[in-house]
């Protein structure tokens, strides 16, 4: 039920943290501009086109992620914050329509659904805190503002011909980036403070891990969108088959000795601060894993060329590093010797060339399982973010 007003904007640390219904409808919309990515990946191949890919790729992911951090802070039943993922959502929409198009002369639809965005989101925030006379938020929200306003130019300008300035975008995504692992020192207004992500709750965690599930549905959804267009034949069937095994085995690795970051998450609000950074790594694994799949399901058979066999095989890679650099960074305790499985793709290389598609794949998912299925510690599924609450 939605409160009217801005009474009690700010979250209460007794609220509940169950995501709003509000809140998935958000995850969904970003979802489907993954699945947009995906596609236009199998396209951009080569590492000057994936690059800029993945540039577009963090925006998108960097949109999600601070507004996961304002629904943390704020209470999602009240409208301010309602209005903020509805803008979200719009903004999501603009930038993942004018994905193809960016190269085009359509930059700038791109640049002001990032910028807007998030400009807006401030907006809205230091005012409807400005007249709860909330100082400690309207301040925090300021600091963000501020260094969105900063980056904001650079995307502007990069678009401003129409055609993208690629080092100005890359300058401004940085400055996204960075700001916020310096935690937005801004003038006049300082850094935030250490504390502020010490007090992070569940909510959080359970964003994060909500996400990922629908994130990973993409590996199995961009291929089968592939497949209906195409004659549906058995080894075609054998790939959605594959695609299924690895998006089970990635959640698997996702899930896996989730509940001992629980631990860790006391100290120094640690994973708050590095879910959006390692994250994005998984992220840019599980698109570049539904784009292998997307290739691999329209031409099962032949040989594999080497720029396929990069999503092939680095897609799934490059999600296990991102977990276990995630689990590094908390908790300093990864199982190194579980990982030694992903080498298996990686032995076969310099003959995987001359392979089929399928067969590759078949060698990408028996590393997943071996990495799964070694003896372990009991797997969890418990939000690898939550936090433990304090006892008393």
């Amino acid at each position: 039920m939605t409160t009217a007003g801005t009474a009690a904007l700010v979250r209460r640390p007794d609220g509940s943290t169950r995501a709003t219904l509000l809140e998935l409808l958000f995850d969904v919309v970003f979802v489907a501009a993954l699945a947009l990515t995906s596609t236009l990946l199998t396209e951009n191949i080569p590492w000057s086109g994936g690059a800029k890919v993945l540039l577009m790729l963090t925006a998108i992911w960097w949109t999600w992620s601070v507004t996961s951090t304002t629904t943390e802070f704020y209470d999602p039943q009240q409208r301010p914050i309602q209005a903020i993922l509805m803008i979200a959502m719009v903004g999501s929409v603009g930038m993942a329509a004018s994905l193809p198009m960016v190269t085009d002369g359509h930059a700038m639809i791109f640049a002001v659904a990032y910028v807007g965005t998030h400009v807006l989101r401030g907006i809205i925030l230091i005012t409807s805190l400005y007249r709860q006379r909330h100082r400690a938020a309207t301040i925090r929200a300021s600091r963000f503002l501020f260094w969105f306003v900063v980056s904001g130019v650079f995307w502007i300008t990069g678009a401003a011909t129409g055609d993208v300035n690629w080092t100005l975008w890359t300058i401004a995504i940085v400055i996204d980036l960075l700001s916020a692992a310096a935690r937005y020192p801004t003038p006049w207004l300082g850094r935030v403070p250490i504390d502020q992500y010490e007090r992070t709750t569940g909510h959080l965690g359970e964003r994060y891990q909500q996400f990922v599930i629908l994130a990973l549905g993409d590996i199995i959804l961009v291929p089968t969108m592939r497949v209906s267009r195409t004659d549906l034949d058995g080894i075609r069937i054998t790939s959605l088959f594959c695609a299924f095994a690895v998006m089970l085995l990635l959640w698997q690795v996702y899930v896996f000795r989730a509940g001992e970051l629980l631990e860790a998450g006391a100290r120094a609000g640690r994973p708050a601060r590095v879910a959006p950074y390692t994250h994005l790594v998984m992220l840019a694994g599980v698109v570049a894993t539904a784009a292998s799949f997307d290739l691999v399901v329209s031409q099962p058979t032949g040989t594999t060329p080497a720029r396929w066999l990069l999503l092939i095989v680095g897609g799934p890679a490059l999600f296990v590093v991102g977990r276990a650099l995630f689990t590094l960074l908390v908790s300093t305790n990864v199982p190194w010797w579980r990982m030694a499985c992903l080498v298996v793709p990686l032995l076969v290389l310099p003959w995987a060339g001359d392979w089929p598609p399928v067969l590759v794949v078949v060698a990408v998912a028996l590393g997943l399982t071996g990495h799964v299925l070694l003896p372990g510690a009991v797997r969890e599924t418990t939000p690898g973010l939550q936090m433990r609450r304090p006892g008393g």
